[in-house]
Parts: C-alpha cells; structure tokens; sequence
C-alpha cells in the first residue's frame, strides 16, 4: 500500500459521481471562471486504483489530511448540518414562559448542574442552555448587561417570568464560577473527577456576588406580583429554587468563614428546608426541549469534536443535589478540632462513604484542613504534630515543650531537644499531611497515591532512628527490661530504648500498609482466587503492627507509673497520659481484630482452595510467582517489616502440614477473638475510640465488621459439617482431593457488610 493520505475533496467528489441527483454540483456564476464536469474523468480515475492504495497531493499537509477527514463527518465535524437543518439556533429567548415551562427548564438545569459536579464537561451540560448562552455572550461586564436580549435601553416592564429564570441563572452561573475556582486551587484529577474548562467563557467572574443576591432579592419580589396569577405551588416552587441559588452562593462562601463555625455552617443546614419542596413541586414542571441544543457546542472555544447532550434523570440528580448539601453540612464539622486521632479518623471515615462525596465537597475539605499554610484555619503544622506525637508516642514528654525553643546555650540538653524536634518535624510535616490531603481524593487514586506515600514513611523511619539515637545519647536515657517478643511469654527479658520518634514513624507506616491491602478488596483490585494470598498478608502485617503496640504500650505504662510516683500531680500531663492509654488500648484491639479476622477468612479460602470450590480464571501468560511480585510491588521497597518470599507466603496461604479440619478449628476461635474485638470496640465512646464529630460513621464501620465475623463463621459452620458428613461416609478417595457438594459465590464489595471483609457464601448444593 502507497504510505499517502486522501483528502476529503477527492471523497466528496467521488460521492457526487455515485448519486449526482442528492449531491448536485455547486452553481459557480462568474465571469472569471469557466466550470467544467470531471466526474466522469475523476470515476474512470479511481478504477484504475489497486484497493487500498490512496494518492495524494505533494503540497497537502498531514494536518490538513486529518482535518479533511474530519470535515462534514457529523461524529467529528461540529459544523457538519444534515440536509434541511439550520446551522443557528433559532430559539427565542425573549418568548413569553408558562410559569411550568420556568420550572420545567430550571429543573432540567439542576439536571446539568450535577451532571457536571459529577465529571462531564460544561460543553455537554450547562453549556448547551440557549438561555445560558444568551447570557454569557458576550462577556456581560456588569449586572444590567447579563440579559438574555442584549438592547440598547433598558426595557421598562421586563416578562416577570423571564426575570425569575434570568436571576435563578445569574445565581447558578455565579455559583458555578466559585466551585470552578475552589477546585482549581486544590489538588484533584483533571478529567477523571471534574472538567474545570469553561471553553473561553467567564462564568459571570466581572460581577459581584452581591450584584447576584439583589438580582435574586429582585425575582423574589417579583412572585409576590403573580400572586393572582399562578397558583400557590408553582409559586412555592419558583421560590425554594430561587432560595437554591442564594443557598449555595452563601455556602460556597464558607471556607471564608471558617473561624466562625456556626456562620459556615449555617446555608447547608438551611437547605434542609428547601430541597424537600423543589423535590414535591417537580411534578408540576413542563419540559422545554427546545430550550437546550448541542448546536451550541460550535460557539465554543474546544478542539473537542460534538458530543451529545448528557440527559439525567431528575430523581438521579435530585438524589446528587441533597447528597451534596448533607455532605457539606457534615464537613464543615471537621472545624471542630478535638485531637489530631480524631481528625484522621473524621476525614478517613468521610471519605469511605458510601457513594463518596462529589468532588467539590472533598475539595471543601481541603481547604478547612490546608488553606493559608494553616490547619484548619487556626493551627501551625507543628501543633498538629506535637499533638499527634503526644497521643502515641510521646504523651507528657520533656522532647515537646515549648520552654526548649526559649534555650540558647549550645551545651544544655534542651537546646539539643529543641534543635533535633524540629529537624524531625520538618522531615515528618510533608508525609504527614500527605496521609490527610490523600484521604481527600476519590477512592481508586487514595490506594495508587498511598503505594507511593509508603516510600516517604520509609525514608522517614531512617532519619527518626538516627534523630532517636542522638537524643537517647544526650539525654542519657536508661533502657526498660522487658520480652523481645509480646506474643511470647516465656522470652527471655531484653533491654529496649523507646525510641518514641522511630516507633511513631513505623506505626504509621503499619497503618498505611494495611490501609492499601484493604483498599484492594475494596476496589476489587484481586480476583477471587487471590484473596487467599492478600488476606494472609494483611493478618502478617495487622500482627506486626500488634506486636509493635504492645512495644509502645509497655514505655507508656512506664511513663504513667513514673508520673504516679511523683510527688507532684499535674492534672494536664495526667490528662495526656490517660489519653495515650486510650490510642495505645484503641490500637492494640482494632489490630487484633484485623489480625483475628484476615486470618480466619485466610484460612476459609485455603480449605475452599484446596478442594477446587473458588473457580480460578485461566492465566496463559501468568504464574503464581508472577502475581505474587505483582501484588507485593508496593511494599518490595519497604525494609521493615521485611516482605515474605515467594516460598513462605507460598507455605503460609496453603498451610500443607495442617488438616482443613485444623484450620476451619483455627479460623473459628480467630473468629471468636474478632467477634470480641468488634464488641469491646462498639462499646468505646467518642473521646475513647478518638472519633469525635464521625462517632455513628466509625461505630457503623465497627459493627459491620462484627457482621462480617458473623458471615464468615456460617461459612466456616457450613464447611465443618459439609466434611464431618464427608468422612462419615469413609470415601475411598482421600479427604483433601474429595468433591465437595458445595457452591462458593464470592461477592462483590457492594453487597458484602464491609467492603474490606469479602466473605465467600458457602452453600450446599441439594443433592
């Protein structure tokens, strides 16, 4: 085939010689120009062509080939018009309106409204409004020039209807220009949670905010004058939608009012009462259809081809719109600062929820925790972090207080405390709150960002340690006696340092670690037969971060005997003591029960593994080794706690010298300590499971995993009376290899109790 490209004239004239009757020849009148018909000639041309070969012009360019391509193809030319088409939109937006076709056309812009908030372009939502196009070209600098007829005078009685829905879209525009800009300044993913393109349209960005209100105040006092003319319920619903638009103009406001709790919360609470009214008066609207075309589309500044208009569904996006009022009224409560535990737990557990919060919302968060180099709004970064020190690892610790800073003799050991605190916070400050503006992203991006955040923690741990020894030197500190390991009670006594900074660092790590695994169940990132595998690590690392607990618990219960035995009593380091008893006791079950129940499920799929009951996809271009480098990448780089070989995770999941009898017996009395672990966790108050402001969220959380505990015991029951049936019956083949009668349905997150818990139903089959 000749490497050339075929221009689209040559395919529009080899068109007009296969049907010259619907495409005739254009009539060309011009002195200077005499017209000749190479139709015949250019079809006798193209015979002699092999098939596939294309010929081209020497001066026709690749660009212009490309573009040649596209033109009057409807798919990628927006200029392309069917026959009988008008290439405007000749929709007047000057017509008079029914009160029902206001309604009809505000609603269907709610419809876009959330189509956007939820990730389509303007080009296919907003953007395709006649009356919206009207008002944003050209550019209205001010507030009397944003009409949808453009005149030279003022008109004198304007329609009252086309006022109401000209303010509801001044209000709706505006509106969108603050949630465009408060996206842009936070961190989020272009294309894959919003399109912030406004395709060389401003949004109404000259015109003050309060310009927009009075407008609404305006419309508002327009509906009194209908009072004789329309009915009570269009009226009403006319109003809570104008009530909409000032609503969320007022809250987009809010992060500006951050250090007044009440003042930013306020408009979200206030739709509370508005929405249920939009909602009832829905029915009343008439649709508009004309009133939106995707012909508007080519006034826009876009390289995008055409594409058509999104149409949802208004119940759907009803459902977006109070979702997204209901989750910015909660977010705002991430204001009130308890405790640094307490914060991660409120932003973690808010951004699990189930459907996650709109991007704008997140975004809102964002900004409460980042804005101005503040933590929300009032905190240094090294408030947060002595904070968070101080409840894990460091409570009523000489190494935080601020009486070092105030120390200028090189020699004296609170200069040596202050310097290298603050060496550590500046290296610790970034991963930090990397965790907390990661938990503000959508779901599949917190697992991807976190795989690389582990790397930093990593790092990190290597400076701590050296910034541990240094002080353990300097302050001459003597070493406790005590297991090497937790789990063991006949271990021979060591001497162990503290080191408070290392050991925060690497519990954190633990944290993150675990958090990745558990995302991967949640975004179905391993299929089935790999549950067995990825379970069995996360018990590994859910019981090294309990041994390490225990380590940390044994320096604080030490430091709350030395405080006792003080002479003098202080009711704030008291106070701080008993706090880090409670993380350390929060700690120690939530990796208990992570241990307990990845270890029982772990042990449920090896025996269902080992009599063929979870179907294992055909894999021509994999193996099991493969996989397993696959699923561990992320931790390959981690050096504590070191990743298992491929033989021990091999010999770990399959458990050869161990009776599936043994391990279903196992994996119930695992159960039975998860059940426990579970209730004594549902039963912590907010201030003792540092939940504060996200306690239903994070009980909800609990008692769903003791559902699952639940779920997997009737699996691990069903297995156990399946084979006891089995060897009753002395089959001659051997137990392992027998046939089970039983059917295995591995669910997806959405239908199982907690999306981190996939329990496998195990059924019998009726024989």
């Amino acid at each position: 085939m000749a490497d050339y490209a075929v221009g689209q004239e040559e395919m529009a004239r080899l068109s007009l010689a296969q049907d010259p009757e619907q495409y005739p020849p254009p009539a060309i009148h011009s002195p200077g120009v005499i017209p000749i018909d190479i139709t015949a000639k250019f079809a006798d041309a193209v015979k002699t062509l092999d098939p596939g070969e294309l010929v081209k012009d020497g001066l026709f360019t690749l660009f212009e080939s490309v573009s040649a391509l596209e033109i009057m193809d409807p798919k990628m030319d927006s200029g392309c018009v069917a026959p009988g088409e008008k290439f405007e939109e000749e929709y007047d937006v000057s017509q008079k309106l029914l009160p029902e076709e206001a309604l009809g056309i505000i609603d269907e812009l709610i419809c876009h409204e959330i189509s956007w908030h939820l990730g389509y372009p303007l080009s296919q939502t907003l953007f395709t409004s006649v009356y919206v196009e009207a008002l944003s070209m050209p550019d209205p600098a001010n507030i009397g020039e944003a009409r949808f007829v453009r005149s030279g005078t003022s008109e004198s009685s304007p329609e009252p209807i086309l006022e109401i829905l000209r303010a509801y879209c001044l209000g709706m525009l505006k509106g969108c220009s603050f949630v465009n800009e408060r996206i842009k300044m936070e961190h989020y993913y272009e294309e894959e949670d919003f399109v912030t393109n406004t395709y060389n349209r401003t949004l109404l960005r000259r015109i003050p905010t309060r310009n927009i209100h009075s407008a609404l105040r305006d419309a508002e006092g327009l509906l009194e004058l209908l009072k004789d003319q329309v009915s009570d319920e269009i009226l009403q619903g006319l109003s809570a939608r104008l009530s909409l638009r000032r609503i969320f103009l007022e809250a987009a406001e809010s992060p500006e009012n951050k250090g007044d709790f009440a003042k930013a919360q306020a408009p979200w609470i206030e739709a509370v009462d508005v929405l249920p009214v939009i909602e009832k008066t829905h029915i009343l609207a008439k649709d508009v259809d004309d009133a939106f075309s995707a012909k508007l589309q080519r006034k826009l500044a876009s390289t995008m081809p055409p594409r058509p208009i999104v149409q949802l569904d208004f119940n759907e996006a009803f459902a977006h719109l109070s979702r997204m009022f209901e989750d910015g009224r909660e977010v705002v409560n991430v204001l009130k600062y308890t405790d640094s535990q307490c914060l991660l737990t409120f932003v973690s557990t808010f951004q699990a929820k189930k459907p996650q919060p709109l991007v704008y919302v997140r975004t809102l968060l964002q900004t409460f925790l980042f804005d101005e180099m503040q933590i929300l709004g009032r905190m240094s970064i090294r408030q947060l972090l002595d904070d968070d020190l101080s409840i894990l690892t460091l409570p009523a610790s000489p190494l935080l207080a601020r009486s070092n800073d105030d120390i200028e003799a090189v020699h004296d050991i609170r200069f040596t405390m202050s310097q290298q605190m603050e060496l550590f916070r500046q290296r610790a400050a970034q991963p930090f709150l990397d965790i907390l503006r990661t938990f503000c992203q959508n779901r599949c991006r917190i697992r991807r960002t976190l795989c690389h955040l582990i790397r930093d923690w990593e790092n990190l741990q290597v400076d701590a340690e050296d910034i541990d020894h240094l002080l353990q030197i300097k302050t001459k500190e003597r070493p406790l006696l005590h297991r090497a390991s937790m789990m063991s009670s006949s271990a021979r006594p060591v001497e162990s340092y503290s080191l408070a900074l290392s050991s925060w660092t690497y519990l954190y790590k633990l944290r993150l670690m675990e958090m990745i695994v558990q995302l991967g169940f949640e975004l179905e990132v391993y299929q089935s037969d790999e549950h067995l595998g990825m379970y069995w690590y996360l018990s590994y690392l859910a019981k090294g971060r309990l041994q390490h607990a225990e380590r940390i618990k044994s320096f604080i219960v030490h430091r709350v005997e030395e405080a006792r035995a003080s002479p003098t009593k202080d009711s704030d380091m008291e106070q701080e003591l008993q706090r880090a008893l409670a993380s350390t006791r929060l700690t120690l079950i939530d990796a208990a029960v992570t241990w307990e129940l990845s270890d029982a499920l772990a042990c449920l799929h090896t025996v269902l593994a080992r009599h063929n009951l979870v179907r294992t996809p055909a894999r021509p271009y994999s193996n099991d080794e493969l996989r397993y480098d696959l699923r561990m990448k992320p931790f390959a780089a981690i050096g504590l706690p070191s990743l298992p070989t491929f033989a021990e995770f091999t010999t770990g999941c399959r458990q050869p010298e161990t009776s599936s009898e043994d391990l279903l017996a196992y994996g119930e009395r695992a159960l039975v300590g998860a059940k426990k672990g579970f209730e004594a966790l549902s039963k912590l108050s907010a201030e003792d499971s540092f939940s504060v402001g996200s306690h239903e969220r994070w009980v909800a959380g609990i008692k769903n995993g003791l559902k699952s505990c639940i779920a997997a015991g009737i699996a691990i029951k069903t297995l156990q009376k399946t084979l006891a049936d089995m060897s009753k019956k002395a089959s001659a083949e051997p137990l392992a290899e027998a046939v089970l009668k039983l059917a295995v349905d591995i669910p997806t997150p959405v239908n199982t109790y907690h999306p981190s818990w996939i329990v496998p139903k195990v059924t019998v089959i009726p024989e």
